[in-house]
């Protein structure tokens, strides 16, 4: 069952490994190496998601692929049954495009907190975004909010915003955002709300318990296509909007006082990719819950690789976090099949590791 998936592994693997073993690429950052290297991390997306979408408890092989897709533009024996059909196009594709969607939503919002706070530490959840997010979340559980349409999502997204006013108002004074301030007031509401969360997971039932813990270890398995055109368009709202001051970003990265003298209105900038990467963030984890890691290692792991111009970081960010996602969710439905394991579970056995051995081979 499991065949089909050295191939994927073997690639993110290698990419893995070259990230490691490589210097920054000083290149100049050029539209055709943006585009020759997108082409190349999306065809490695594209490849990762036809692999997952063969790998599952039910063995479905290539030929239920193309006859699934064939079906559409032929009739007659061409066609699948609906199990066959259902499996593929109902469960497995949306919960694949869906694990894609949420990890370049964590990348690129990593690539951008890192950015903003120049810390290659910090990552989206970092200024209590998914802290907000989970306290909203788990009230819906409690609250039995499933069965009304986006009740859970809307109270997550909710949560996150309410964090993103309350950490902008802590951190703003004198009509400014210090970087080091806006970490600080993240790490404080991040607390508080962990705090919250601690507090009402302990008087909750024992069933509601067991669906608010897999909820924030980070859970794909609710995927539908609701979800799916929800969090694909605030991407794409937010990843437009991150890209178009990817430029802005380069400079005040490597100092605000030159970013104004050449003409950037720092604060402004500021506003809006917090905005930005904020309310992707928020959205993404509204619907899938809180999967660490995937926001810290993969934006560290493209700049090590491709430089820190971050009108190449963030596209390849974000294509890479995709792919690592739909690996390690396929992972989370395989191992302990018939049972899933949260997906959280498998992005922090893999990040923590490697981020350990980044941490000791900087050390050296």
């Amino acid at each position: 069952m499991l065949k089909y998936f050295f191939i994927p592994i073997f690639i993110l693997s290698s990419i893995f490994v070259f990230a490691t073993t490589r210097d920054v690429n000083n290149k100049v950052v050029t539209l055709s190496r943006v585009i020759r290297v997108s082409l190349f991390l999306f065809a490695v997306l594209i490849i990762i998601s036809v692999i997952s979408l063969l790998v599952g408890p039910s063995h479905l092989g290539m030929i239920y692929l193309l006859k699934g897709l064939l079906s559409g533009i032929y009739s007659g024996d061409l066609s699948l049954i609906s199990t066959e059909k259902t499996i593929l196009f109902s469960i497995r594709l949306p919960r694949i495009i869906f694990a894609g969607i949420v990890g370049a939503s964590l990348s690129a919002a990593g690539v951008v907190f890192q950015g903003l706070l120049r810390n290659p530490l910090a990552d989206p959840y970092i200024l209590g975004i998914s802290g907000g997010a989970a306290v909203g979340a788990i009230i819906g559980i409690i609250a039995g909010a499933s069965v009304i349409p986006f009740g859970i999502p809307g109270l997550a997204v909710s949560g996150a915003l309410l964090t993103i006013a309350l950490v902008y108002g802590i951190a703003r004074t004198k009509k400014e955002l210090h970087s080091t301030t806006l970490l600080l007031a993240g790490v404080i509401v991040n607390a508080f709300f962990s705090a919250v969360i601690m507090f009402l997971i302990s008087t909750t039932s024992s069933k509601e318990l067991r669906s608010a813990i897999f909820w924030l270890m980070g859970d794909l398995s609710l995927a539908e296509w609701n979800e799916v055109i929800l969090t694909g368009f605030f991407l794409m709202i937010g990843f437009i909007v991150m890209y178009v001051y990817s430029r802005h970003l380069n400079l005040i990265v490597s100092g605000e006082e030159t970013a104004m003298q050449l003409g950037v209105n720092v604060e402004q900038t500021k506003k809006i990719l917090l905005l930005a990467a904020s309310l992707v963030t928020g959205v993404a984890v509204s619907v899938s819950g809180t999967i660490g890691f995937v926001g810290l290692i993969i934006p560290h792991m493209m700049r090590m690789l491709l430089g820190s111009d971050h009108r190449l970081l963030l596209p390849a960010s974000a294509l890479f976090g995709g792919s690592f996602l739909i690996v390690a969710d396929t992972l989370a439905r395989t191992v302990t099949a018939p049972a899933e394991l949260p997906v959280g579970v498998i992005t922090a056995m893999c990040g923590a590791p490697y981020f350990i051995y980044l941490l000791r081979r900087r050390a050296v």
